[in-house]
């Protein structure tokens, strides 16, 4: 077996190279070996209030009172948030908060528990 890297997207192990790209018979994704490890590098790490980096099921805790937008609701400063899942948009964190439901906070507003 070669040692080539599997595909990013089928993660099929059967990629052969072609010229100074990198092919999948399977799914026929290609792309180049430089860029593909220096977008792995370059993750982009989400950070709370603090400066602190969030990982997934991570708990935080709102650092403001956030109002429920399409509701009276509030979300007072201090509640916790349990087992969060960080998201690409504005809205970076996903998250499930007691009595309200489901939410999706800025990362700006909560800080690491």
């Amino acid at each position: 077996m070669s040692d080539l890297p599997a595909c990013p997207e089928c993660s099929s192990a059967y990629t052969y190279q072609d010229g100074d790209r990198l092919v999948c018979p399977e799914c026929g994704f290609e792309w180049d070996p430089q860029s593909a490890n220096a977008d792995a590098h370059d993750d982009a790490v989400i950070h709370d209030a603090n400066g602190n980096a969030l990982h997934d099921g991570d708990t935080v805790t709102v650092i403001k009172d956030l109002k429920v937008k399409g509701s009276s609701l509030v979300v007072k400063v201090g509640t916790k948030v349990k087992n969060i899942r960080l998201v690409d948009g504005d809205h970076d964190i996903d998250c499930k908060i007691e009595g309200i439901g489901a939410m999706k906070l800025k990362s700006q507003f909560v800080k690491k528990a």
